[in-house]
């Protein structure tokens, strides 16, 4: 006899509460197999893809695309054989309270509060929804509900200047409500530009939600943190000369190229450990001074970018770092990471010199003190003891808080960098 399986909405990471359905890639009445991918969902740091608990037949879907989901909360069932086992995803609510019921797209997604709390205020949205752990990070900052995010993107509301009225502090809709409505009843500024039209024959393509995330968060890193930005030349022989000597060896072993990025990484580490306070995070009457040192690492993929974290990196080889890229660009790629393979970055290397750049303005990631990008290498005629050579140059170009250093403290961080690149040999051990 046939069996059933309600499938749940995983938990994409321990900060995660929720995720958006941006895509089923089965319909009901297709078969289904374990571990394949079964759906791809959205969460506001990654969009990853969901596999099937179990082989079997999508009998119905209980969430469709475009709705926000509480962890543990059910989305689909599957019928399996009668020998089939039942099975749930492995990443189920670690409270032990029901699971949660499918958030609507379009209603409030404001939490209701418990019949036990008179105090705080009745929810007047039509259908409220349950509770969800307040997602508060270590550092102090809060996650903020998909939704909620959307609204204060729509409103241009600045969601660290929100207080929450919600269980424990949560931001909710109506608090993204008030504020823009408080804000425009304060002194006009500056107006904004009229939208822009498009004209006969343009074409229209709407932002997917992990855009629009990036773009607010984009707009929050420019309009909180004061930029400012210095380069310096380095001259790459001896690093060039380093990897000639071991790009051989190193592909035979690990299965794939070694490139100029975890020299890059390594130099940039070296500098965090001399320079501690590059590795720090404003936080308007303190800076806080990291002990490990997260590197962030820019993936581009075809319609996003994403920032996963290499954590305790200073702990790592040239080739553990080699190896930690690979595995983290692989894994963004194939929509395997988690929302913690994105989270906890106290400094960002990119390298967007790979496609020929020479001079980046990289915007700094909310939460961290700068960010260092690796320009294309180049060989260029220089002037060496008097004599004219041909030199592989790169720029390094850095994008760092004002508020936490200024131009001397910068230029100290980047000449070690530079000092540190110029520094390695032939000699020097990737292992």
């Amino acid at each position: 006899m046939a069996k059933t399986t309600r499938v749940v909405m995983p938990q994409l990471g321990e900060s995660v509460h929720e995720g958006t359905i941006s895509r089923w890639l089965v319909k009901p009445g297709d078969k289904v197999v374990e571990f394949e991918p079964m759906l791809e969902v959205d969460t506001d740091k990654v969009s990853a893809e969901v596999p099937s608990p179990v082989s079997g037949v999508l009998k119905e879907i209980l969430a469709k695309e475009g709705q926000t989901v509480q962890a543990g909360a059910e989305i689909a069932v599957v019928e399996v054989g009668a020998d089939g086992a039942d099975g749930a995803l492995t990443a189920t609510p670690e409270a032990p309270a029901p699971a949660p019921k499918v958030a609507a797209p379009t209603p409030s997604p404001e939490a209701k509060a418990p019949k036990a709390a008179p105090q705080e205020t009745p929810t007047p949205a039509p259908t409220p929804q349950p509770a969800a752990p307040v997602p508060v990070l270590e550092g102090g900052e809060h996650r903020y509900s998909p939704a909620v995010q959307m609204q204060a993107s729509e409103l241009g509301v600045d969601l660290s200047r929100v207080h929450g009225t919600g269980i424990g502090g949560r931001v909710t809709k109506k608090d993204v409500e008030q504020f823009a409505a408080s804000a425009k009843a304060a002194p006009a500024a500056a107006p904004t530009p009229a939208a822009a039209t498009p004209s006969e024959g343009d074409q229209v393509v709407q932002l997917t939600r992990v855009r629009r995330l990036i773009a607010e968060n984009m707009v929050r890193s420019k309009a909180t943190i004061p930029h400012a930005w210095q380069t310096q030349e380095a001259d790459m022989s001896g690093v060039v000369a380093n990897r000639n000597a071991n790009k051989a060896a190193f592909q035979k072993q690990e299965g794939f190229s070694l490139t100029y990025l975890p020299y890059v990484m390594a130099a940039t580490i070296s500098a965090l450990r001399e320079h501690p306070e590059v590795n720090s995070t404003f936080n308007e009457t303190e800076l806080i001074i990291h002990r490990d040192i997260n590197l962030g690492v820019s993936v581009g993929l075809e319609d996003t970018l994403v920032v996963p974290v290499i954590r305790r990196a200073d702990s790592l080889s040239i080739a553990g770092l080699a190896r930690a890229v690979n595995d983290v660009a692989s894994r963004a790629r194939n929509k395997q990471l988690k929302a913690d393979d994105l989270s906890g970055g106290t400094f960002t290397v990119n390298n967007s010199g790979t496609f020929g750049t020479l001079f980046s303005y990289s915007v700094i990631n909310p939460g961290q003190a700068g960010i260092l990008t690796m320009e294309a290498i180049v060989e260029r005629p220089m002037a060496v003891g008097g004599m004219i050579g041909i030199k592989p140059m790169m720029y390094l170009c850095f994008s760092f808080d004002h508020r936490v250093l200024d131009g001397l403290k910068a230029a100290r961080f980047l000449t070690s960098c530079r000092k540190w690149l110029e520094a390695v040999t032939p000699e020097l051990p990737v292992y």
